[in-house]
């Protein structure tokens, strides 16, 4: 690896304009001079906000990453061939999307902050600083996971880098994503109820307690991940019920046509981005998943024929209740059901955020045309004003899953099919469950309500299963269940982690979440042809990419290369 790539970058700390502090770095010299304290407002607030701009420089990527290189995504014949290679698993040193000292650029100004902000400056009482410190060490942290998933084995260091001989990577040791966790668990605990900075634009930090229980779900400490996810969505001052997020549904019995809806609280964190470039940085994204004015409609990823296949293979579910007997029942769309899109059979979540029409000769514009929805852009701009990380479902999908693994499959199954509720809890888990749970499943009864089958009332529901977002009313899917008979317990937590890993898939489409959710499963059961063999099957199973799947059987070619 060469130092002139990635830490000749960490050494430059640039916070942008209005900086309480610059830096004078000339990268052939031996020293970079800082002034050394961080002891007012105006340096910690604009410090903050420099490292919020890095943040910016790597959130298209945080989705590219996470997205084309899972089996949910596909690269048109307009992409570029630095995408083209992500998809491929070829990528070198010198595709444009492998750039990792734009994460050292981040953690080298985290580190610089935390080592000099005078923490121990009081005002009333109250630390000054303390929520800009904790909100800085969650974005180190956050960035460090980013490079473990992405890189394998990276140069681990958390004191900042201020000369020619301390940027050599030779002398830090290469920390795998189980060791940046186990380092940054205990690191982060102290902060876990301390207020965000910056009032009014919580969305924009990362929120301890989520990514405390993501470091822990990659480290297996199911339990305590399982913990931090519980208490973040069922905080008394602030629950956060499933419900109302991103949904789509048909509207009527004979399934001829279909809504969605979307609720501000879908998406709880992201990256601000610039909306003029005259600003800032801005997003390119839009014109990567989207037909533009920009691409002349030549958008660059579109959905896989796997995931058009595992949505397909899903039950839609609707209560009807039979208007002369008033008797409820559940009806699904019959096989012969005509669609006006394939892609409405089974799960709707597909057609609802991807959006395709088909109209010949355009001209120099390409003829298909596509709208990500969960990624708008607009006819006045094609840049995006927020890059999500953190979406209400998939903390509750990361809940399902450590729930699972720490040996609570019936109520990590319960989150996808009914929602979590007192009801739900005593009519689906059982005793023998509900006691090995303890605390996981409490909560407030008057936040947390759920539909049920034995009751027509539905104005007090807020609560219900995830895989109600594309599929109908699971609760009432008697086909949607977690078969008898498995042989061991083992088998059962093996099941729901199969079902949690396909909800993931419907529910997190082009969130860039997928090949970390893989990776991580794959880990866990040190299986690497789990991995290999979704991704190598994106193009659908009649058309399974054995080049593919034999690069990825080998480890190594999970990770983009260091330089």
């Amino acid at each position: 690896m060469k130092k002139n790539k990635i830490f000749s970058m960490a050494l430059v700390l640039a916070f942008g304009a209005g900086a309480a502090f610059t830096s004078c770095v000339d990268t052939d010299s031996s020293l970079v001079d800082f002034n050394p304290q961080l002891n007012s407002p105006n340096d910690t607030v604009y410090s903050l906000l420099g490292i919020m701009n890095k943040m910016q420089v790597i959130a298209d990527r945080t989705i590219i990453l996470g997205e084309i290189r899972g089996e949910l995504s596909s690269a048109t014949e307009a992409a570029t061939t630095d995408l083209k290679e992500l998809a491929d698993f070829t990528a070198t040193t010198d595709n444009r999307y492998n750039a990792p000292e734009d994460y050292y650029a981040i953690i080298q100004n985290c580190n610089y902050y935390i080592a000099h902000a005078d923490t121990m400056l009081s005002l009333r009482g109250e630390k000054v600083f303390i929520r800009e410190y904790a909100a800085v060490k969650a974005f180190r942290a956050w960035t460090y996971l980013q490079l473990a998933i992405y890189y394998g084995k990276v140069p681990f260091f958390t004191e900042p880098l201020m000369t020619e001989v301390e940027a050599d990577p030779s002398r830090y040791p290469f920390y795998d994503v189980k060791q940046v966790c186990e380092y940054f668990i205990p690191d982060l605990e102290p902060y876990v109820e301390t207020d965000f900075p910056l009032a009014g634009n919580d969305r924009y930090f990362i929120p301890v307690r989520v990514l405390l229980g993501d470091l822990c779900l990659w480290a297996g400490r199911y339990r305590e991940a399982a913990q931090y996810y519980h208490d973040y969505l069922t905080h008394p001052d602030k629950p956060l019920a499933p419900a109302g997020n991103m949904e789509a549904y048909w509207g009527n019995y004979e399934f001829k046509s279909h809504s969605s809806s979307y609720s501000s609280t879908t998406d709880l964190a992201g990256i601000r981005m610039e909306t003029s470039e005259y600003d800032g940085v801005v997003s390119r994204l839009g014109d990567v998943l989207n037909s533009t004015e920009d691409n002349r409609y030549y958008f660059e990823m579109t959905s896989s024929q796997s995931l058009l296949e595992l949505s397909q293979a899903q039950r839609y579910v609707m209560v009807y209740t039979d208007p002369t007997t008033n008797l409820r029942d559940t009806i699904s769309p019959g096989e012969n059901t005509i669609y006006n899109d394939s892609r409405e059979r089974g799960d709707l979540r597909l057609c609802s955020n991807v959006r395709t029409t088909y109209t010949a000769s355009r001209d120099d514009y390409s003829e298909d045309f596509q709208t990500v929805v969960r990624f708008p852009v607009t006819s006045n701009s094609s840049f995006l004003s927020e890059i999500p990380l953190y979406r209400l479902s998939s903390i509750y999908l990361r809940m399902a899953e450590a729930y699972n693994r720490a040996g609570l499959p019936e109520s990590a199954f319960a989150i996808l099919k009914y929602g979590l509720s007192d009801g739900t809890v005593s009519k689906y888990v059982s005793a023998d469950e509900q006691k090995r749970a303890g605390n996981l499943l409490t909560w407030s009864p008057y936040n947390f309500i759920t539909q049920d089958m034995s009751s027509t009332s539905t104005t007090t529901v807020n609560t219900e299963g995830i895989h109600s977002y594309g599929c109908g009313e699971s609760y009432a899917d008697t086909l949607y269940v977690i078969p008898e008979g498995l042989a061991t317990h083992e088998d059962s937590i093996l099941f729901v982690e199969d079902k949690i890993c396909d909800e993931m898939a419907l529910e997190q489409s082009f969130l860039g979440q997928r090949f970390g959710d893989l990776q991580r499963i794959a880990l866990r059961r040190d299986d690497t042809d789990f991995l290999a063999r979704k991704i190598a099957g994106r193009a659908g199973k009649d058309s399974f990419n054995t080049e593919l799947y034999g690069r990825l059987s080998d480890r190594s070619n999970w990770y983009l290369p260091l330089e």
